[in-house]
């Protein structure tokens, strides 16, 4: 691994191509905060599909690629005369200690709990920082992830079952509620108590420390493996899947799942 200074002399010459790539290249100097959103987006579910995959090689390469739109922010910044990127870790740095008081001050925090919940009180204290617990979740996060978030950010308040036994009931509730809505074909109602049922599994998986993000995609990504292996076996044997019946479909995805995949 290198040593502190090589690391640094590094972000200092990305500081340099960055600079060089504004001034001489014309993709790069009229680039905006705007036209630089959508594929700052796109980096970063890059860099998700490289951890799921846990593949280092393109993990490091997408965080590369994040990097170079964090510095790219910072120059768009810096040419403003709004902020430059010792100013970003600066402010990222003070952020930081002051809310490890427990590593850069007097606190105790024995566990990762306590952490988390000094976190969000100490967010609600400072100076320019969330006015309520659930106004640090970004309104653009997906769905499944925000509802995550909204719960994990009331726990760490307070605001959570006693036991986390209990969170079963609530999700048979929800289900009950929502097969009522199903028995009577209320289209709008049938949307909302689906979305009931499926926070309460969401706050099932938060409970029982199940990431229902990470969960959902290794279920697409064992589904796409199967119903490829499906769909290759069945070209292999030159039939079309539109021509084959639900019972010969399954018998090749039992296949599938016997092999592993």
């Amino acid at each position: 691994m290198s040593s502190k200074e090589e690391r640094l002399e590094a972000f200092g010459r990305l500081l340099d191509v960055m600079d060089e790539l504004r001034e001489k290249c014309p993709w790069d100097r009229k680039q905006t905060n705007e036209s630089l959103r959508a594929n700052t987006i796109e980096e970063t579910y890059e860099l998700s599909d490289a951890i799921i995959q846990n593949e280092q090689t393109n993990i490091k390469k997408e965080l590369g690629d994040l990097l170079l739109h964090i510095v790219f922010y910072s120059k768009i910044g810096e040419e403003k005369g709004s902020f430059d990127i010792k100013d970003v870790c600066d402010s990222l740095c003070e952020k930081l200690i002051y809310r490890h008081p427990h590593v850069f001050g007097d606190s105790v925090a024995e566990n990762s709990k306590k952490v988390e919940q000094s976190w969000e009180q100490l967010k609600l204290k400072e100076k320019g920082g969330n006015k309520t617990v659930l106004e640090g979740v970004p309104g653009s996060l997906p769905s499944l992830i925000k509802a995550y978030r909204i719960q994990d950010k009331a726990r760490n308040v307070g605001f959570d079952w006693e036991k986390r036994e209990q969170v079963w009931d609530k999700v048979e509730e929800e289900l009950n509620e929502l097969k009522e809505e199903i028995n009577r074909m209320n289209t709008d109602q049938m949307e909302a108590e689906f979305g009931d049922f499926l926070f309460s599994l969401i706050n099932a998986a938060r409970l029982y420390k199940i990431n229902p993000d990470n969960a959902l995609e290794r279920t697409n990504q064992k589904f796409i493996h199967r119903f490829n292996y499906l769909e290759e076996k069945t070209i292999r044997q030159g039939r079309s899947l539109k021509e084959m019946t639900l019972a010969e479909m399954d018998e090749i995805w039992d296949e599938a799942k016997r092999q592993g995949l």
